[in-house]
């Protein structure tokens, strides 16, 4: 269950933009020192030292990810960083299966109506965070279609809320409405 939270733009892109350096600053300091290390156990003196280099940078990355993954992830000051991959992540998962949810939505499914008004106000939030005015612009007659109907069905039309289980209960009753 993933809920939207009220997000400061400027704390946001601030948060994210330290976030990110400091990966950086870890993969640098983790490719160059691993390089350097496989060169001087592994490489020769006059030789061509290009695999050991690249191997070095490599496991800097997979330990980076490791250390990312594991460690950094779980830190307080990564909040910001997490949850923008969260939202982006359930963002996706719809635009996975927005012809399912169209298909729903012209049959008055109110599971799919959810879901494309999370959509919509996940999108939005998404544009705000980054700066994107204009994203937000183009969304405008898509959200006003949807209110309409929202308001039509005198349904809620803060949906804040996004249940991954929706995706499969939208899936579910199109394959349902196809049998029929």
């Amino acid at each position: 269950m993933f809920e939207l939270e009220q997000r400061d733009p400027d704390t946001y892109r601030k948060e994210t933009r330290k976030n990110t350096l400091i990966l950086i600053v870890i993969f640098v300091v983790l490719a160059m020192g691993l390089s350097t290390l496989s060169v001087s156990f592994f490489g020769k003196p006059d030789g061509n030292n290009f695999v050991w280099n690249v191997a070095g940078v490599f496991t800097g990355f997979i330990l980076t990810t490791l250390i990312f993954k594991r460690i950094l992830w779980y830190q307080p000051w990564m909040n910001a960083s997490v949850y923008g991959w969260e939202l982006k992540r359930c963002l996706m998962s719809i635009t996975n299966i927005m012809h399912h949810v169209e298909n729903g939505i012209e049959q008055n499914d109110i599971t799919a109506i959810k879901l494309l008004r999370f959509y919509h106000l996940g999108l939005m939030q998404m544009h705000r965070l980054e700066g994107n005015d204009g994203g937000i612009s183009e969304l405008q007659k898509p959200v006003q279609a949807l209110l309409q109907k929202i308001e039509a069905l005198e349904l809620d039309p803060q949906q804040t809320r996004f249940d991954p289980a929706w995706i499969n209960e939208v899936k579910q009753k199109e394959k349902q409405t196809q049998k029929l």
